[in-house]
């Protein structure tokens, strides 16, 4: 199964960017937390602390926060969000 990642730009991801360490990514519906990191660790070189998921309006969104040595706004700007 392929894994479908976009990253979010919105006000609330920024922020959670800047204060929480946290990018936020639109996924597909069916993958699951340890797809999504081993995917995301692979595809990027960098260590996941933790993921939360959520569902709303049909989309699931990821919420993927970076360990402290790999800060999100550096792979925000490598994915040209910033």
């Amino acid at each position: 199964m392929s894994i479908h990642l976009r990253p979010v730009a919105s006000e609330k991801a920024v922020k959670l960017m800047d204060l929480e360490n946290t990018l936020v990514f639109e996924t597909n519906r069916n993958a699951r937390k340890e797809s999504l990191k081993a995917e995301i660790e692979k595809l990027f070189n960098v260590k996941i602390a933790k993921i939360r998921t959520s569902v709303r309006a049909n989309k699931k969104f990821a919420y993927v926060k970076f360990n402290v040595k790999n800060p999100a706004a550096d792979l925000a700007t490598r994915l040209g969000l910033i």
